[in-house]
Order: C-alpha cells, then structure tokens, then sequence
C-alpha cells in the first residue's frame, strides 16, 4: 500500500491510499468513495481484496474524505460541490478511470459524473469514467427519504448529545429493520452501551462531519431523472438484505438511465462492502473486469 497527499485548491488536503501495481494504468485503476462516518481505515480490506481479486496489474485507490482520517475537516463552505471537486482531483491525479461508490459515496460519484457531463462544468469535464458503479446509494430520491430527523439530530450532535444523535440517525435512515423500531430513548441508552467499543468511539468521532455529509446528500430531494444523464453502462448494485430504500433507490436509477445494469446480492448487507464479503466481491470485480 502506498499512501500520498493531495493538496485541495480550497487549501486542505487528502490522504489517498493505493493497493496492488503502483504503475497500473488509468483503465486498470477504481476509485473507491466510501460512505458516511467510515475511515478509509475501514475500507482497507476491501481495497485490498478488491485488488487481490483483479489481480496484479490493477490498482484500486482509496482516500479518506473531508472530515475523517489523514484528509483535513470539513470547510465552512462545505457542500456536495466540495466533495464532487475532490473526486475531479483524484481522477486528476491518478488518471484512475474507474469509479466505485458505496452509501453516501455512492451519491458523491453519482453526482460527481453527472456533473462532469454537463457542459457548462468548470472542472472534471474529460474525466467521466469508463465504468462506474454504486452499491446501496444513499440519494434522496423525488423525496422517498423523509429527513425531518435532520435538524434534531444536528442539535443534539451540537449539544453533544451524541446517543441520542445516534439513536435519531439509527431510526430516521432504518438502518436495521429491529432497531429502527426500538423507541428512542431505549435506543439511545443501548448504543450509550457502545460508547467504549472501537466502533462506538469511531461514530461518535464522525458526527460533526456527518451532520454535514448527510444534511448534503440528502436534504434536498433530486428527482430520478436528473440522473439519466448518467453513462449507459452505469452498474446499479443493492445488498438483498439492505434497508429497502437502498434497493429502491438503486433500481429506480436503473429505470431512468438507458443501457444500465442492476444486480442484486442475495445475502448482501450494506456493511457488506466494507466488510469485503465475497460474493459481492466477486460482483464487483466482474463489473470491472469485463472487456
């Protein structure tokens, strides 16, 4: 693995990590967009599965996005335009042609290459990928997501309430078909239970930044058509055993982008990529493997 720093225009920076053929070129190159309150630290299994799995002429780069690992916060300014400039930079930088998003990194490439295809686009334009697929996009849909949690979970990350915020998060996106049912307060006093776990320590550390990552990917609805601009071999993928909007997110994009594809993981999850399960593993490597 190697790992290097990319200096933003707006004056932060990125930490980009690479596994397998530092020389491989642009074609046999992903980019790998994780989702939100996740480290590229998370997402290194599956980098490096990801790169075992194509074999030795590929390269599969991952960075940490604003506000977590190696990379800088979060500006003032911060907006889905922020992230979509630092995916330009990446593709920039590593000529990588590829394009991997998983959950709320599934909307910033989605919103990314639509972007880039517009012609009036001040950056990006010249680097649509040659493939480009998603897993579990978490996109707000002609309003299919209801965000009225938003802003009391962004006062209680504020106050430092941050089981509560949880909690909030936990039934507002129905991450959990079972806890998304548990009353709040009783949900709030159980994960208050995961304060000392690694996993707990990580999410409670990512909530500012997730207070502004999921306020821009999901509180302004988008209609489904916007994205028909999308390139026609666009790969649409949903674990089974996701939370159902995830599926039906990924399968109206389908609908309205002509020449895509979708496929559907029969015991996928949506920590299922960071996880490297192998069966959508194998999906994912076929996709970009096909000639």
């Amino acid at each position: 693995m190697e790992e290097s720093i990319l200096e933003t225009p707006d004056g932060g920076s990125l930490a980009l990590y690479s596994y397998g053929n530092p020389n491989a070129p642009g074609h046999r190159r992903i980019l790998v967009v994780g989702g939100a309150f996740l480290t590229a630290l998370i997402y290194r299994p599956f980098a490096a599965a990801l790169s075992a799995r194509l074999g030795q002429d590929w390269t599969v780069d991952l960075y940490d996005r604003r506000g977590r690992g190696n990379s800088t916060e979060q500006p003032a300014d911060y907006s889905m335009g922020t992230e979509i400039a630092d995916v330009a930079l990446m593709l920039e930088h590593t000529g990588v042609q590829n394009l991997f998003g998983h959950s709320l990194g599934g909307a910033v490439v989605l919103n990314a290459v639509r972007s880039f295809l517009d012609p009036g686009a001040s950056r990006g334009n010249g680097h649509v990928p040659s493939r480009l697929a998603v897993y579990d996009p978490a996109i707000n849909l002609d309003s299919s997501i209801d965000t009225g949690w938003l802003m009391a979970f962004s006062e209680d990350v504020e106050a430092g309430r941050n089981s509560r915020a949880l909690a909030r998060m936990q039934r507002g996106m129905k991450f959990s078909p079972t806890l998304s049912k548990v009353p709040a307060p009783i949900l709030a006093a159980l994960l208050a239970g995961t304060s000392r776990t690694k996993a707990g320590k990580l999410s409670r550390a990512m909530l500012p930044s997730g207070v502004g990552e999921l306020r821009a990917a999901l509180e302004e609805s988008q209609p489904a058509s916007s994205f028909s601009v999308l390139p026609p071999n666009t790969h649409f993928m949903a674990g089974a055993k996701s939370a159902g909007y995830f599926r039906s997110t990924a399968r109206k994009l389908h609908d309205v982008v002509p020449g895509s594809t979708y496929l559907e993981t029969p015991k996928g999850i949506h920590g299922s990529v960071p996880a490297a399960f192998g069966a959508l593993l194998d999906d994912i490597g076929d996709y970009f493997a096909r000639s």
